[in-house]
């Protein structure tokens, strides 16, 4: 009888130590750092983030063969080398700042998902570290360079504030068990281009105003489609910058004549109920212009986050 009861009080111990572990204070997730992706052109690549989109070429402290396309001292697109046998892939990974990426870190492993036995610290004084999704995405979760954080000179910059990351999702329910559940990612919108269809579900960070969308496709399983394009794939893997006025954004990139390459005719006013312009690069990825608040109602949900109020 003193056993069982001795037993009793140490798994009445052990589930609270279980339960404090489970319970470790998740550190703030306050936006977007970057998207990285790969190129077959760098030449052409360097051409459309430097003079195009008018980014400030930086070297890259993760990859010594990546290069940064800065949009502030804080925001980026990392372009990488195309490695052999990458297919149609053009996406490497989709990155979010924390205010401790070691926090972070340990959040993560005491909820059970698996991380790295560290943190990564750069020479910038930048700290991260990278985890799969539950759809095999690569995340990394950036804690930036604080006094260190590298100066950033992009006068001609067509945007500063990447607002928005798309990534091809299959399961939304998946999906969330990561984002929503154990990240706290909120609630944004979610629509399609016919009345009645998902397409896409946009999820807000939980400590700031930036977003993740998932872009669904069709069928189950993980990975891209065998029967999807380079093409098609470009669009759902992308990134938008905001805008105070895509329309007025235009008129810069055309007075420039920065609108050279693969474009939409015109902005039009999105799904979503704000003015947007799609630009792709070399190889196709979706630069998406965007206004930061919306001139008609959205078509499909109501928006039930904060947009930025830059």
């Amino acid at each position: 009888m003193l056993f069982r009861i001795l037993a009793a009080f140490l798994a009445v111990l052990s589930s609270g130590a279980a339960l404090a572990q489970s319970t470790t204070a998740r550190p703030p997730i306050t936006g977007i750092s970057h998207i990285a992706i790969y190129t077959s052109d760098p030449v052409g690549a360097d051409h459309y983030y430097r003079d195009i989109v008018g980014a400030a070429r930086l070297p890259d402290p993760e990859r010594m063969k990546g290069v940064d396309y800065c949009l502030s001292p804080t925001q980026f697109i990392e372009v990488l080398r195309l490695p052999p046998g990458m297919g149609i892939n053009r996406l490497d990974h989709i990155a979010f700042n924390t205010a401790d990426a070691n926090g972070m870190r340990t959040y993560l492993a005491t909820s059970g998902w698996k991380t790295p036995q560290s943190v990564i610290r750069e020479f910038d004084g930048t700290i991260w570290f990278e985890v799969l999704d539950p759809e095999g995405n690569t995340v990394e979760f950036v804690q930036p360079g604080g006094s260190l954080k590298r100066s950033v000179n992009a006068p001609n910059a067509i945007g500063r504030h990447i607002v928005q990351l798309g990534i091809l999702v299959h399961s939304r329910e998946a999906e969330d068990k990561f984002y929503k559940d154990l990240l706290g990612f909120k609630p944004h919108l979610f629509g399609g281009m016919k009345e009645g269809r998902l397409e896409w579900v946009s999820q807000q960070v939980p400590d700031g105003y930036d977003r993740l969308e998932y872009m669904l496709s069709a069928g189950t399983g993980t990975g891209i489609p065998a029967d999807m394009t380079q093409s098609q794939l470009g669009v759902l893997d992308h990134f938008s910058i905001g805008e105070a006025s895509v329309l007025d954004a235009y008129k810069v990139l055309n007075a420039g004549n920065r609108l050279t390459g693969r474009h939409d005719p015109a902005p039009k006013i999105g799904r979503d109920g704000k003015y947007q312009f799609n630009m792709y690069d070399p190889d196709g990825v979706r630069l998406e212009l965007m206004d930061f608040d919306a001139t008609n109602n959205p078509c499909c949900s109501t928006v039930t986050a904060e947009d930025s109020p830059e």
